[in-house]
């Protein structure tokens, strides 16, 4: 079973975190927002208080949608983003939300807005020596609030993921190929991306205008949503 938590009123807003968080990390801007959108937050299989899931992106995703409500805004953020592009090829929503995230995460000959993978093996590798240490220290450079810092490493601690969850996690990121997958998609598209994001380079903002898809691009690394200047 997988852990979910509803809070607010208004339009309903489903949240997915990315690969080794949980979603606490999204608590502050659900505190923004409870009062604009009923708003649940889904810790993804076997990371934070959800069970292992066996399989890879569509098995992960059949358990999501278990949970969704009806015909919700689906918000993914990096790792939640690719799960949200193949849930809304899978359900009705109303509007996807992709944040600091791609429909590709590795570059390839015929798509040059991802990073090579091995340097995406690399960084995952080193996170994984100590994972909790990684995830904090990459946080660290993420944001200067210590509030934040201190609050999200205490919820990395709190709520890590198993190492099958890492594995599966990893694997999605590396072999998911979802851009005709997202072109394709008929419901409403928004794009919210950083300009020193080191995971998703900047330069694919371009790609998703070309694609009519709106797009926003902060002054933020790879958590836009810690920004003041990030608005839903």
């Amino acid at each position: 079973m997988l852990y979910s938590s509803t809070t607010g009123i208004g339009q309903d807003l489903v949240l997915l975190h990315g690969w080794g968080f949980n979603s606490e990390l999204f608590n502050d801007l659900i505190d923004r927002y409870k009062n604009q959108y009923r708003i649940t937050k889904i810790d993804l299989p076997g990371h934070g208080r959800s069970d292992e899931v066996n399989g890879g992106l569509n098995e992960w995703c059949d358990e999501i949608i278990k949970i969704l409500p009806n015909n919700p805004t689906l918000l993914g953020w990096s790792l939640g983003g690719l799960l949200a592009i193949n849930i809304a090829n899978k359900v009705s929503i109303s509007k996807l939300i992709l944040v600091a995230s791609t429909p590709n995460f590795v570059r390839t000959d015929n798509w040059e807005f991802g990073i090579g993978a091995n340097n995406f093996e690399q960084f995952s590798d080193s996170l994984q020596l100590n994972l909790s240490k990684g995830l904090k220290r990459f946080v660290s450079l993420q944001t200067k609030d210590k509030t934040q810092i201190k609050h999200l490493n205490q919820t990395i601690d709190n709520y890590p993921a198993t190492t099958q969850a890492l594995n599966q996690g990893l694997n999605i990121l590396l072999k998911t190929n979802l851009i005709k997958t997202l072109e394709s998609l008929s419901v409403e598209k928004e794009v919210i991306l950083g300009k020193n994001d080191t995971l998703v380079p900047n330069k694919i903002a371009k790609w998703y205008q070309q694609n009519n898809i709106k797009t926003q691009l902060l002054n933020t690394g790879h958590l836009p949503f810690l920004c003041d200047d990030f608005l839903l």
